[in-house]
């Protein structure tokens, strides 16, 4: 229609920008830039809600589990332009991503923005000219189903998270949060420390040899039988606490290197005693989904899947990939044909199969069951002709999804596998080694592309190229080796390996995994070493309190039966009001939630937060973190009565733990060496040359420091000053530094100068957040600690003359790079007081824990940048929130 004007409204500005390109002119496309409003926070309900059943949790129990939602604050004014861009529009288009989450979005949009004109809902799952055009013809209405599931989590999340944190501030500590997956995650990874902690190591010795046919190379063999009995190795015939699980035999050190003499000194002849050869095929792994994509990212390129799902979300939202939230390794016939052809282009036509690879899943939920995750288009651009157009680190992304892509339509790998055993006697014993070799004859789809794996306990690598052998063929033996092993615990959890586990057992869906794996981490309960996940002590105390006390909440079945109900009503097989009051009042199978919070009963705080490491030492996890107490026998006491000995009382030692000690690290024996260790003595510097005090440096629970001792005569004193104290800078240590260094800590805050302007005294010192200028009420970061001793007046004056926040001295910056687009300032990224951060000057964007300040290019800088954004402010803790009645619970869209 001439001069008619229609209205798109995606979630973010990236989104909008390449969709916009697609559609013609008489289509404004706009970006919610993600949810436009949320439950509100209890403490912001209007007075007359507060005190009804409302009040707790903005959810009203009693009536339908009704939710007071509220536009944010700092999406005020998205709502006034989308308002006023639908004030010129005569339809509306909501384009919001295919599954709950975005189908949420969309009724949110349709709730508050209540338009006159006609509503159609327009999904796709690529960004490409013709997915646009085709969903742009093809519209539907709003998946109220949908939008029910999403709905009930978001009000299950409230109930769970408002009922059970608090019952973790009060008997663990402040700030800890419960959650319905979170917590399920959080004991995975605490179980697993757990069977660490339980593990016992068995001992165990093989043998290894050389064997050589008379023409022909040699080859090594491991010794797996001895007298006619299996040699025991590994997990395989050991159980966790270190007891022999099978028939097989132990070969102590002594039987090795026995055999070993033999063979060196006897010099036995050695025959084939079998050979085997099996055919080996290979298939090549499905396409991607976000589970596997986010192990393959976290196993191939080290990404986490915080990082993984940022990029891939770029990759779509600028058109190169398909919807990165899948539970379906599917591939249309458009993209199965793309594969096929580009396999064939590139690496043959035997390559390629004569029928295509169907690949099917287990959805949960079929309405989320999209294509796999792919290149986009008809014709899928290979990486190297996108060189220039990615970052570097979409580059890889996008690589590791194209090859994948493209070898699932691929032939099989095939080849055979041989296995042979060799006999011998020596030390008059019967040995029998064996050796195994895979020959792979057709490379097929490992031409384009090879799954990673997971850390396996028992991975001996043994993969031989054995030579042309017939059985009975004599062998010459050579190097024999003893080699003394342990058992090896089970591995802890990757990112990679936990998202499996989380699968596996159907905690969470594909658009849950990476927020999952980020709560875990930034809440502290767990800390990335390396690849692997190391529960931290308070995990330990979270996990027994709600065994303990919510044992149904962390149940994993239940947890999985949860996802799967919610499964059900997104399906439009259950309903939303119904499961939530199940839920939380309970029914004939399930007490509920309020029924098991209204009766907790004592918790003892106490038992909750110790550990027992042996009959004397338990472990404490305090307020201020983990330590160890020890109990010792006291003095004996003389009753004042009787005159006689009484019964000594046991004392108490505290002593702290190391503070990268982790949880399987602590043994009864390594805790008993820390008991036993002799205390950290203080060490006298000197006197104070002004004051005449000993000054002594000391190694306390928040850090190594300097103070002065106090003669008691004058501590006894009423209103006796308190002694000085000084933290000791990071650079420095209670073993070495001096007297001088000592009395000028002491002396901070150290005055630099005065300002020649006004007067004002200019001073360094350190504070809590870093080393700092101060004057008057003005301040000014330091670059560093030891900045606050050697900056003069002049480099003070210079830095009180640039803005405070803003540009800085380019010294400060750990990496720089070119103008942000948005903005148009230089983009650097920083050291802050939560770490690294991503700023130009205007917006701050903290680089997520885990992702490498190496690897985070000028991209990736800006695409933090436009993600925080995006975001919009921080709300502000102390403003008040207008709220709005909850709309109506009728969820309909108008019939274009």
């Amino acid at each position: 229609m001439p001069g008619s004007k229609k209205l798109v409204i995606v979630e973010s500005p990236a989104k909008a920008k390449t969709i916009a390109k697609y559609l013609g002119p008489e289509y404004e496309v706009q970006a919610s830039v993600g949810h436009i409003r949320d439950l509100i926070e209890p403490k912001n309900l209007p007075p007359e809600l507060k005190k009804g059943s409302m009040g707790k949790f903005s959810v009203d129990v009693d009536n339908g589990f009704e939710p007071y939602y509220v536009v944010s604050d700092q999406k005020k004014k998205t709502v006034a332009d989308l308002k006023r861009a639908l004030k010129d529009a005569d339809e509306l288009y909501l384009a919001t991503d295919e599954d709950r989450e975005g189908e949420a979005i969309a009724w949110h949009l349709l709730e508050v923005l209540k338009p006159k004109v006609p509503v159609k809902r327009m999904v796709f799952h690529e960004i490409t000219k013709d997915a646009i055009t085709k969903a742009r013809d093809n519209t539907r209405e709003l998946d109220t189903a949908l939008v029910d599931a999403q709905e009930t989590r978001r009000i299950l999340d409230r109930l769970y998270g408002y009922e059970v944190s608090p019952v973790l501030w009060r008997k663990v500590g402040p700030g800890l949060s419960a959650g319905r997956v979170q917590s399920a995650a959080t004991r995975l990874v605490v179980d697993r420390e757990r069977e660490r902690l339980a593990f016992v190591a068995a001992s165990y010795w093989d043998v290894l040899a050389r064997f050589a046919p008379a023409e022909g190379a040699a080859f090594g063999a491991r010794l797996q039988r001895l007298d006619g009995k299996r040699v025991a190795t590994g997990s395989r015939d050991f159980d966790d606490r270190g007891q022999l699980k099978s028939d097989s035999i132990v070969l102590d050190e002594a039987a090795a290197r026995a055999l070993v003499a033999g063979i060196e000194t006897e010099r036995p002849e050695a025959r084939v005693v079998s050979l085997e050869t099996k055919p080996y095929r290979r298939r090549p792994a499905a396409p991607f989904t976000t589970s596997t994509l986010q192990q393959e990212a976290a196993r191939k390129l080290r990404f986490s899947a915080r990082q993984t799902m940022s990029v891939a979300q770029s990759l779509y939202e600028n058109g190169h990939i398909t919807y990165m939230r899948t539970d379906s390794p599917s591939l249309s016939s458009q993209a199965t044909q793309a594969a096929r052809s580009q396999a064939r282009a590139l690496y043959g036509a035997d390559t390629v199969p004569d029928a295509p690879r169907v690949y099917t899943g287990k959805s949960k939920n079929a309405q989320e069951a999209h294509e796999a995750i792919r290149p986009s288009g008809e014709v899928f651009p290979t990486p190297d002709s996108l060189r220039g157009v990615l970052s570097p680190t979409e580059q890889r992304l996008y690589d590791l999804i194209w090859r994948r892509t493209v070898a699932s339509q691929m032939v099989d790998a095939t080849g055979s596998t041989a296995t042979v055993v060799v006999g011998l006697r020596a030390a008059d014993r019967d040995a029998e080694f064996t050796a195994s070799g895979t020959v792979i004859t057709v490379r097929g789809f490992l031409a384009a592309y090879e799954e990673g794996r997971d850390e396996d306990r028992d991975a001996d690598g043994d993969d031989e190229r054995l030579p042309q052998l017939a059985q009975g063929q004599v062998l010459t033996p050579s190097d024999p080796t003893a080699n003394g092993h342990e058992t090896s615990p089970p591995p802890r959890y990757t990112e990679a390996s936990l998202v499996k586990k989380l699968e596996e057992l159907g905690i969470g869906r594909p658009s849950t995994y990476a927020s999952i794996l980020s709560t875990i981490v930034d809440r502290n309960y767990v800390v990335p070493r390396g690849t692997q996940l190391v529960p931290n002590w308070i995990a330990f105390s979270v996990v027994k309190l709600l065994e303990d006390f919510f044992s149904e909440l962390v149940a994993y079945d239940f947890t999985a039966g949860m996802e799967d109900d919610l499964d059900r009503i997104a399906d439009g097989d259950a309903e939303r009001v119904d499961w939530l009051r199940d839920f939380y009042f309970g029914n004939t199978g399930h007490p509920g939630l309020r029924s098991v919070v209204d009766n907790l009963g004592d918790i003892d705080a106490r038992s909750i937060n110790s550990i027992p490491i042996s009959h004397d030492i338990t472990l404490r996890i305090g307020r201020y973190g983990p330590y160890l107490e020890v109990a010792e026998p006291g003095e004996p006491q003389v009753d004042a009565g009787s005159g006689e000995l009484a019964e000594p009382e046991p004392t108490v030692r505290r002593v702290n733990l190391p503070p990268d000690l982790a949880p399987d690290e602590l043994t009864e024996a390594k805790a008993r060496e820390l008991v036993d260790a002799p205390p950290q003595e203080d060490r006298v510097l000197g006197q104070h040359p002004e004051t005449g005090r000993t000054l002594v440096a000391k190694d306390g629970r928040f850090g190594p420091y300097v103070t002065e001792v106090v003669p008691e005569d004058e501590a006894a004193k009423k209103g006796a000053p308190k002694p000085r104290t000084a933290s000791l800078f990071k650079s420095m240590s209670p073993d070495t530094v001096d007297l001088d260094t000592a009395v000028r800590l002491l002396a901070l805050p150290r005055t630099v100068g005065e300002d020649p302007e006004n007067g004002e005294a200019i001073t360094a010192q350190n504070g809590r957040y870093g080393p700092y200028l101060k004057k008057g009420t003005d301040t000014r970061t330091l670059p560093d600690e030891d900045a606050i001793f050697s900056i003069d007046l002049p480099g003070a004056l210079e830095l009180f003359a640039q803005p405070k926040y803003g540009a800085r001295r380019a010294s400060s910056a750990l990496k720089e790079f070119d103008a942000d687009p948005v903005s148009g300032k230089p983009i650097r990224i920083k050291d802050g007081r939560f770490g690294a951060y991503v700023t130009d000057g205007e917006t701050n964007a903290t680089i997520p824990r885990g992702e490498d300040v190496e690897q985070v290019d000028f991209e990736r800088a800006k695409q933090l940048l436009a993600d925080k954004r995006a975001k919009g402010p921080a709300p502000k803790r102390k403003t008040s929130t207008a709220a709005k009645r909850p709309a109506t619970t009728k969820r309909t869209t108008k019939k274009a």
